[in-house]
């Protein structure tokens, strides 16, 4: 691709949006191949998502054993127009079952190249308009992957860079060296998955050794203008009638997130997602479903947002923490 050719920068976070996280594509995460049926299955959510307002869809390398990628490629080639009409993300960093491991991580300048090569097959686009770095890696040397990435968008293959999983002082490592600007993280951040919002409130006092997440990593994204994106966002289904929603607090939770929709006239997923996109920091949560109806019913999300009160967010989290706050 020449540079005359490069398409022009699309616009990214840090602004809010819905994204569409396709995980759920392709199939299983066999290396059977994929069929038909999942080609039609991904056109299915990827025509819900479009009609929900979703324009960004989230991958990774390693999806259904990169058949994620693989059958969204098949529904671009056969959709006209749509590559133009969407931004696509996708993510390296993560090894399965290779060289006698589970799994194991691989930062290194060499495999980036080749995991987005592969990446831009399986997808049949010329680039993607951002490329994450999917985990930390112990191994990461940070002008290796500078240069990597350096030459990547200089061919025109990526367009901006991201991380997931990594705190304020592993962006900062690799912002040392990469010339472009790391423009978004993605973290598990949900109603259920609360670390990233305990660990502010819990400075100083004796639970917050019961959370991991590194405290002042939203904060540093907020400060650098990186955008924050909700993986698992929707918490599984646990408080939107999933099957085996948990304990007591989460039954609570559920009854009070179905007794708000009814509120509102709206859905028990835009009042999940909307409590995330309430908070100041921006939060884009990444919709991870293959059901089209569920998929539809996330597009109210910022309308509850804008209209939640601060007495009725608070509520929503004190009744998934199941105790009051400190």
């Amino acid at each position: 691709m020449s540079a005359e050719e490069v398409p022009p920068v699309k616009e990214l976070n840090p602004v809010q949006e819905l994204i569409y996280g396709c995980m759920g594509l392709g199939g299983s995460w066999s290396a059977e191949p994929y069929t038909a049926a999942d080609v039609d299955q991904a056109a299915a959510a990827v025509d819900a998502a479009l009609e929900a307002g979703i324009t960004l869809f989230d991958h990774a390398d390693i999806y259904r054993s990169g058949k994620a990628e693989a059958v969204f490629g098949e529904v671009l080639a056969r959709t006209p127009g749509l590559r133009e009409r969407i931004r696509l993300q996708t993510k390296c960093g993560i090894r399965l079952g290779e060289n006698g491991l589970d799994a194991y991580y691989d930062l290194s300048g060499e495999a980036i190249l080749e995991r987005v090569n592969g990446s831009l097959a399986r997808l049949k686009t010329d680039y993607v308009d951002v490329l994450m770095l999917h985990r930390p890696d112990p191994l990461l040397d940070p002008a290796e992957v500078a240069s990597a990435v350096g030459r990547l968008m200089a061919e025109g293959k990526v367009r901006a860079v991201g991380v997931s999983n990594m705190s304020a002082a592993q962006i900062e490592l690799l912002q040392d060296r990469v010339e472009a600007p790391v423009v978004a993280n993605q973290l598990e951040m949900s109603l259920g998955a609360r670390a990233w919002l305990e660990s502010t409130v819990l400075v100083n006092h004796a639970d917050g050794t019961d959370y991991s997440f590194p405290h002042g990593t939203v904060e540093h994204c907020v400060r650098r203008g990186i955008g924050l994106q909700a993986y698992g966002a929707l918490a599984q289904g646990r408080y939107t009638g999933a099957a085996g929603g948990g304990d007591a607090a989460a039954s609570a939770t559920a009854e009070l997130v179905a007794a708000m929709a009814a509120e509102k006239g709206t859905t028990g997923e835009a009042v999940v997602l909307g409590w995330l996109m309430k908070h100041p920091a921006g939060i884009s949560p990444v919709i991870g479903s293959a059901n089209p109806e569920r998929i539809r019913a996330c597009a109210g999300a910022a309308d509850v947002a804008a209209a939640m009160t601060r007495p009725e967010w608070y509520r929503l989290w004190i009744t998934a923490r199941g105790s009051n706050i400190p």
